[in-house]
């Protein structure tokens, strides 16, 4: 399998998902959003991607985890693929608007954010570097359009602030619309392969 493969399969499978989302409800307020997957948590969403990649066929996607620990580790990725074990992922979700349309300007904290405690998307492509032992590693980015703050930006800034940190393959990305909800209605998803860690020289540091 590979991510030119896997990166378009993962918005088919959200788009189909999205036509069967009633609407999502949080368990910390009991509030009730608007039918669709964009309302939906990560975690959520992604379980049920990955019933639906399932079900598309089960011999390329039959073996997907969710929760698998890392190597030596009690940290677990988000996804797996392959047994033997032969890619790991990491996922993110990048939604700024709120289910009313109001900007959430938390979120790109989650995609961007360089401090480990905030478990970005920048974060996790170091920890798969890191700690994701020898097999293939990914970091997969889905998210909605939203008024001036277009996901392809959103990507280009990724790729910028986390080549400090790790190598990372060619841009995969696949884009959908027509989605239930009226506020996350269209959207992307994107995807890179780790090719392995970079040294970040320390401040001050010169290479001539």
């Amino acid at each position: 399998m590979e991510l030119s493969q896997f990166v378009p399969d993962f918005a088919a499978a959200l788009k189909t998902v999205d036509g069967s989302c009633g609407p999502a409800v949080s368990i910390r307020s009991g509030r009730v959003y608007r039918a669709g997957i964009g309302p939906y948590s990560e975690v959520k969403a992604v379980d049920l991607i990955v019933s639906e990649l399932m079900r598309i066929s089960s011999e390329r996607y039959g073996t997907l985890r969710t929760g698998v620990p890392y190597p030596l580790s009690r940290q677990t990725s988000d996804l797996t693929l392959g047994h033997p074990l032969e890619w790991m992922f990491e996922i993110k979700m990048a939604r700024f608007q709120g289910d009313n349309g109001k900007p959430d300007d938390t979120a790109i904290k989650d995609i961007l954010s360089p401090f480990e405690g905030d478990r970005s998307a920048v974060t996790d492509c170091v920890k798969l570097s890191e700690k994701g032992g020898a097999v293939r590693k990914a970091m997969i980015i889905y998210g909605f359009e939203a008024p001036g703050r277009p996901l392809s930006t959103i990507a280009r800034a990724f790729e910028i602030l986390v080549g400090s940190h790790v190598v990372l393959g060619p841009a995969w990305s696949a884009a959908f619309s027509n989605l239930r909800h009226p506020v996350h209605s269209s959207g992307s998803v994107y995807g890179w392969e780790i090719l392995g860690g970079e040294r970040i020289a320390p401040h001050g540091d010169r290479d001539d």
